[in-house]
């Protein structure tokens, strides 16, 4: 008759493939029951947005179904987001478990859409989601995201609206759009500190930070303000952009700050008339400057009207249409995104 224990034995065979480590050691297995031949247990990911969760679901369940005088097996699945950050002592952010910033070395690389359609991406995969728009010379979050209404203020802190169930913040509630930020550093440094500090995010699993394009105030204010569960740098392919998405890699890793990797933003367009694939800006670009620099690729977007004309609307195509091949490969990028984090996340557990 099979046991609790002959149930977590076979499954301590089972074996994150990006961990590399068994689901029982990792503490994914909960709630297991055997009643005769019927066998119920729970399968806990480390995130909602887990890359390779078919595999991990077919291999555990055929593990438990193969046990002799096992009839039926039932098998629940849900998350548990691991952290990248000690979200529960912290003084800013106390909830937040993974800060993802989004940085690019120059302006109109496309770093606000792919911050916008990653953190939908998260969102709608299951997991807990915010994006702060950090760009306070150009904070296009607001439009991108369909939010037009300041935010409301309850005891000193600011209550982010949701859109496309996502958490929103932006220096663009409180300022007149047709009035241009004309900042110094220490200006810059505070505003990104006051969106750190006085809006209410409640609990997330990750929270999304579109930073300005470049290597100043604001990017340094955001790592040394708040631990970072890593970096995400936008490029395009054309070598303009490379040099300074080089000096951006360059001056994250300086501060100790993990490097998510890099992606290819407008990487190509496809006709819709005959379907050819055009490199308008080149190509290859991305996946070079990656191998130049030790850092992981993490594919390539491309150059699409539909992109643009949601965005533009306020409503990115993660949202408005999940099945379009744009969106899927956001979809594919937040997988990654949320794998390499909960790598991350697992390597300072061991320490």
């Amino acid at each position: 008759m099979t046991k609790t224990e002959d149930v977590l034995r076979v499954l301590a065979e089972v074996r994150d493939p990006e961990l590399g480590k068994d689901v029982v050691s990792l503490h994914m297995i909960d709630n297991v029951k055997v009643e005769g031949g019927r066998v119920e247990f729970t399968l806990n990911l480390t995130t909602p947005a887990c890359p390779l969760r078919a595999r991990l679901e077919e291999a555990a369940k055929g593990a438990v179904a193969a046990l002799p005088g096992v009839t039926h097996v039932e098998m629940k699945t849900s998350a548990n987001v691991y952290a990248t950050r000690d979200f529960d002592g912290a003084d800013v952010l106390k909830g937040v478990k993974n800060v993802i910033a989004v940085a690019s070395g120059k302006g109109g690389v496309g770093k606000s859409t792919v911050a916008v359609n990653l953190a939908v991406a998260l969102a709608a995969s299951g997991a807990k989601v915010g994006i702060l728009d950090a760009d306070v010379y150009g904070p296009n979050i607001p439009l991108m995201m369909g939010v037009s209404a300041p935010p409301m203020v309850r005891d000193d802190k600011v209550v982010p609206p949701v859109a496309h169930g996502v958490k929103v913040a932006s220096l663009g509630f409180f300022y007149n759009e047709a009035t241009p930020v004309i900042w110094r550093g220490p200006l810059v440094a505070g505003a990104v500190r006051q969106l750190l500090t006085q809006v209410e995010w409640g609990e997330l699993d990750y929270l999304v930070c579109d930073l300005p394009p470049g290597t100043g105030d604001a990017s340094l204010t955001l790592a040394q303000t708040v631990p970072l569960g890593g970096i995400l740098v936008v490029t395009t392919p054309q070598e303009a952009a490379l040099n300074i998405a080089a000096k951006a890699l360059a001056m994250f890793k300086r501060l100790d700050v993990p490097i998510i990797g890099v992606v290819e933003n407008m990487s190509y367009f496809v006709c819709p008339h005959c379907g050819e694939r055009t490199a308008v800006f080149s190509s290859g670009g991305g996946r070079k400057i990656s191998a130049e620099r030790g850092v992981e690729f993490l594919g390539e977007i491309p150059l699409a009207v539909a992109v643009r004309e949601h965005s533009d609307s306020g409503s990115p195509i993660v949202s408005a249409l999940p099945d379009s091949p744009e969106s899927l490969v956001y979809k594919e990028l937040a997988f990654r995104v949320a794998g390499m984090l909960s790598i991350v996340a697992w390597t300072k557990m061991k320490k």
